[in-house]
Formats: structure tokens, sequence, C-alpha cells
């Protein structure tokens, strides 16, 4: 069995000396390091390390605190819940998170549960918010750029044979606006009839 940590420090400014010390002293033999913000969902030496642990079945992967891993709850819970599906333990030198121990592995359960719930309960609400929205006659998206105004342009140019991107040009928008606008005018023309 090998351990194998990671650390992490937010800015260029931080050390990681405490970090690569508590890490080497719990006998990580291999530590991989990133000096960027944990919202980076790109971290070269996070990647590098689960690359590494990919072919150990066995090993550990070790971090001073589960805020240097993952960006939030779900984060973490989906990267060592991959681990584990890999044959890979994971451990946290400041938290209770020590998936090589049964309790600690059903800490983890515990936590992975209520991450799960907190994902579907923030998309009920969601879910509801936008019935509710829609409800009012709110329908949610970007205004679109394509005013009656312009729709009206458009149809007159498209009429006398101009293409969509001369459309869009003079009307200063995307060609696949154009395409669009006068095409959901279209389809709810027919829906009239």
């Amino acid at each position: 069995m090998t351990i194998v940590g990671y650390t992490r420090v937010s800015t260029q400014d931080q050390n990681l000396h405490s970090q690569r010390d508590a890490l080497s002293a719990a006998g990580a033999s291999k530590i991989f390091t990133d000096k960027m913000t944990g919202k980076s969902a790109s971290r070269p030496g996070l990647v590098e390390c689960l690359n590494y642990l990919r072919d150990n079945e066995g090993d550990v992967l070790l971090v001073y605190s589960t805020d240097r891993l993952g960006r939030s709850m779900t984060d973490l819970v989906s990267i060592v819940g991959e681990l584990h599906r890999r044959g890979i333990q994971f451990r946290s030198l400041t938290e209770p998170f020590d998936t090589t121990t049964a309790g600690g592995e059903m800490f983890f359960h515990i936590c992975a549960a209520f991450a799960q719930m907190n994902g579907r309960i923030i998309s009920e609400r969601t879910s509801a918010g936008l019935a509710a929205a829609k409800a009012r006659g709110r329908v949610g998206g970007r205004p679109t750029v394509m005013t009656p105004d312009r729709v009206a342009v458009a149809q007159r140019m498209r009429a006398d044979g101009a293409t969509w991107e001369s459309i869009g040009d003079t009307l200063r928008v995307g060609s696949s606006t154009v395409r669009r606008a006068l095409s959901h005018t279209r389809a709810c023309d027919l829906e009239g009839t």
C-alpha cells in the first residue's frame, strides 16, 4: 500500500510547506500539488495525482483537509466515489474522513447521502420556481434580440430574396438568430390557423 498526497493553495503567493510536511509525516511517499483556486475545474496537479493512482489499487489518497481536494461536498463525493470504484482509499488529516476504517467509510457515506439529498432539494426548488414563473407568464432565458419590428424587417427582406447572412448583417444579429425567429413566427402563425 502506498500513500499518495495531494496539496493545494489558492494563490501563487501562498506556500505548501505546512501541508507537505504534515502529509510527509503521515507517510505520503509522493505528493502532487496545485497553486490555484479550488474553484478551477482544471487542476493539473490533481489530474496528475488521479492518473498516478489509476493503476495502484489498495493505495491511499491523503489530503491535509477536504477543502484542498473538492470545491464542494458534491465535488468531494464525486472524486472519492471514483477512487472507491478503483479500489483506492481516502484520508483527510484534519477531518474524520478515512475510508480505510469502517467508521470513516460510514461517515463518508453519510456525508455523501447528505450531499445527494442537498442536490435533489436544489433541483426540486429550481423546478418549483420555474413552474411558478411559468404560471405567471414568465419564460426563462435571455430576452430575444429579435423584437417584433426586427422580425417584420427580416420577413420583408426574406420575401425579397435576401440571404440569411445579409439579413443578419443588416439587423446586426447572427443569421441563425434570424432563422430561429422567422421559424418561430411561422410556427406560431400555423398554430393560429
